[in-house]
């Protein structure tokens, strides 16, 4: 059976800027843009040209893509031709192939917002995409607040994607801009939208995350007859966010009725990149991945009861509705207090470490873990920790080097320029084949900024390893996370530091102590014996 092409609209660059705290360079847009293209998505919505510098600076250099490069704008202005609208001309001079223009489509924002005639509204969407039309460019109609319009004024709402229809748009995309119409009214209402005379394969559907149900709207749409989808990585935009294309994709291409009904422009092989974008989006913008996210989140294929872990080793299906690997993702066993010894073998195994069933080790260890979360903790998050601990346990960690003692201090004075500036420095002693070595850091960067007294501890750390100096020298320190697990006189800090190398190795330790610098050291500590761990 012919599979029917599904078309895949992505809007990051423009909605998923309108983000509360999101804001791209052109730089970033041009990155995330390339990623999506590898991807395979079909439109590329790349900004607003004359909305903003940024917009217009990436228009101006537009990366060379097979994905169709798109501008968005707005239907002309009342009073003016479409030809003589500058905010019009700014969209059509960013050379795009394809033009998407946002116009009302509810009479109640028409006479509000706009306050014209609603017979002057429809002219003016009908007359600006003819215009697109007529400049050989592709031409997509948003239609604004769509869903609400059709409940107020059907006839209405029709009238207005009818006049888009008819001036040769090849796109008419309906929005749920306020995200509040539930999935089944969105099938139901496309449907209507089909039987009143707009052709199916030429509907796109818009859906914002008001109500956590925007994924569910898009696909009730499709189910309905539409065969454009717009959306957003990590599900990025205004409010609560748009429809997730890092969850509708591998969705439309692993799950049924889709995957044997519709063909998209993302194949197996990219889809199994998807994670990694995922993360290399928050990256760029900062943000922490979320863990719970599904099909990419570092949780996704988590398995913390005991329970589901020992049935995981049996057969993964059992709580897993995919392979991880599909998505570019992994399987996690992490080690907690609700851990069984199944759960804690799996992941000894998955370290290189063989303890038999029955072993009076698990038990100890087990307890061992249990106690230390009830001390603030977490083994979830810190697999090298957890690591390190295991073979403490089971006596089969070797001792590289030995603390003596470290001291940090902070220092205020006044720089050259008179200003107050901060200066932390740290004194580390360790013992190494028997001899003793001091090490003095400081953390001033090249730039003359203070980075902290965790960084002056982990540049005297690791400033003279001995025989193991080598060893750590591509190690570095790329996240540290800090967070107070009690509250009041018994508050602990967890620190939990991520560190890398030039194998692209990446691994997380944790130290928890009433004083975050003594738990900073501890997951210093844990991250260079992993370290020379592996090196060994």
């Amino acid at each position: 059976m012919t599979k029917e092409r599904l078309y895949i609209y992505d809007t990051t660059l423009r909605d998923g800027q309108q983000t509360q705290g999101v804001s791209f360079s052109t730089a970033e847009k041009h990155r995330i843009a390339e990623a999506l293209d590898r991807l395979g998505v079909d439109y590329i919505e790349g900004g607003w040209p004359g909305a903003n510098p940024t917009d217009s600076a990436f228009f101006d250099a537009a990366p060379k893509t097979r994905a169709r490069l798109t501008a968005f704008g707005m239907t002309k202005r009342s009073g003016r031709s479409a030809g003589n609208d500058e905010v019009l001309a700014a969209v059509m001079n960013a050379g795009t192939d394809a033009v998407c223009l946002v116009g009302k489509t509810h009479d109640f924002h028409v006479e509000t917002a706009l306050g014209i005639p609603l017979a002057e509204n429809v002219e003016n969407i009908g007359r600006s995409l003819a215009h697109i039309v007529a400049q050989g460019r592709e031409a997509l109609f948003d239609a604004e607040h769509f869903f609400d319009g059709y409940k107020a004024n059907p006839a209405y709402a029709i009238e207005c994607l009818r006049a888009a229809l008819d001036a040769g748009t090849r796109w008419i995309v309906l929005c749920d801009t306020n995200g509040g119409t539930l999935p089944v009214e969105v099938g139901e209402i496309t449907a209507k939208v089909i039987a009143a005379g707009i052709p199916g394969d030429r509907l796109g559907i818009h859906t914002h995350n008001d109500t956590e149900s925007a994924v569910a709207a898009s696909l009730a749409a499709v189910d309905a007859g539409a065969r454009q989808i717009q959306g957003t990585l990590n599900g990025l935009g205004e409010r609560c966010g748009n429809a997730n294309l890092t969850t509708l994709i591998p969705t439309l291409l692993l799950k049924e009725p889709y995957a044997s009904r519709y063909e998209i422009g993302v194949s197996r092989d990219a889809l199994r990149s998807l994670s990694a974008m995922s993360r290399q989006l928050d990256e760029i913008l900062n943000r922490v991945p979320l863990r719970q996210a599904a099909y990419v989140g570092a949780s996704a294929f988590a398995h913390k009861a005991g329970l589901h872990a020992s049935a995981i080793l049996k057969d993964p299906s059992t709580y897993e509705h995919i392979d991880p690997e599909t998505v570019g993702n992994a399987r996690v066993i992490p080690m907690s207090n609700q851990a069984g010894q199944s759960n804690l073998r799996r992941r000894l195994a998955e370290a290189g470490i063989t303890v038999e069933p029955g072993d009076p080790a698990l038990a100890r260890l087990l307890d061992t873990i249990k106690e230390r979360e009830d001390q603030g903790y977490s083994y979830d998050s810190a697999q090298a920790s957890f690591e390190i601990l295991a073979r403490k346990e089971l006596g089969q960690m070797p001792t590289f080097f030995e603390v003596k003692r470290y001291k940090v201090t902070i220092e205020r004075r006044k720089n050259k320029y008179d200003q107050m500036v901060s200066l932390s420095e740290a004194v580390v002693v360790v013992k190494v084949d028997g001899e003793k070595k001091l090490s003095v850091s400081e953390s001033m960067d090249a730039e003359g900024c203070d980075r902290g007294p965790v960084n002056a501890l982990a540049k005297a750390l690791a400033k003279d390893l001995g025989p193991y100096q080598d060893k750590i020298a591509d190690m570095r320190l790329v996240d540290f996370k800090v967070r107070i697990t009690q509250g009041g006189t018994e508050a602990a800090t967890r620190v939990i530091i991520d560190s890398e190398d030039a194998q692209g190795r990446r691994w997380s330790t944790l130290g928890v102590s009433p004083n975050i610098v003594d738990a900073s050291f501890e997951a210093l500590l844990d991250a260079i014996n992993w370290k020379l761990l592996r090196a060994e």
